[in-house]
């Protein structure tokens, strides 16, 4: 498939099937992450994969219920990821002072994006979450309260008989010029 093919299949999978998810396909997604770009090469990430059913439970029930409930589809996930932001380094926070641009946050996405993307390529479905309750995900993971917990991604199998949904995206002349 090609890249553009690929782009296409990649959706947020909220309906997953109770089936496993391979070490190996997980470990050429964290490798795909591993490998995106950063500023100045800072790689201000970490990832936790959390495959164990116990403490999925416990991180997925508390990480999601109260004002976070509407992620609870998660909870079914047979895989929850979490990234951490970790400091840049001090050229990178520099120059995204200077400028007013939080750059380990937009590593945090490509490197995200590149972890989304390997999973639809591995036949994987996921599910950036950001919306969830930061300060349990810490308690359960045993994480410093300075860590930066800024996104959860649920990863698994698409449900049996799921249909990839139509994509609703501006036209391309709505969001792009030439000059």
């Amino acid at each position: 498939m090609n890249f553009l093919e690929l782009v296409r299949k990649r959706y947020s999978l909220r309906k997953y099937a109770p089936r496993p998810v391979g070490r190996a396909a997980l470990e050429r997604c964290i490798e795909a992450a591993r490998l995106a770009p950063s500023a100045c090469n800072s790689q201000p990430w970490r990832f936790i994969v959390v495959e164990s059913t116990e403490l999925r439970e416990r991180l997925a029930e508390t990480a999601f219920s109260g004002i976070y409930k509407m992620n609870q589809f998660a909870c079914r996930a047979p895989v929850l990821v979490v990234m951490i932001r970790e400091t840049s380094g001090y050229a990178a926070r520099l120059g995204g002072t200077l400028r007013g641009v939080p750059y380990s946050l937009i590593d945090l996405g490509i490197a995200g994006e590149h972890f989304a993307l390997q999973a639809a390529e591995e036949g994987l479905g996921t599910c950036w979450l950001g919306w969830f309750n930061e300060r349990a995900v810490k308690n359960i993971l045993g994480l410093n309260r300075r860590t930066r917990v800024d996104i959860l991604f649920s990863v698994g199998h698409p449900e049996e008989g799921a249909d990839l949904p139509e994509k609703k995206r501006k036209a391309a002349a709505e969001m792009c010029e030439y000059r």
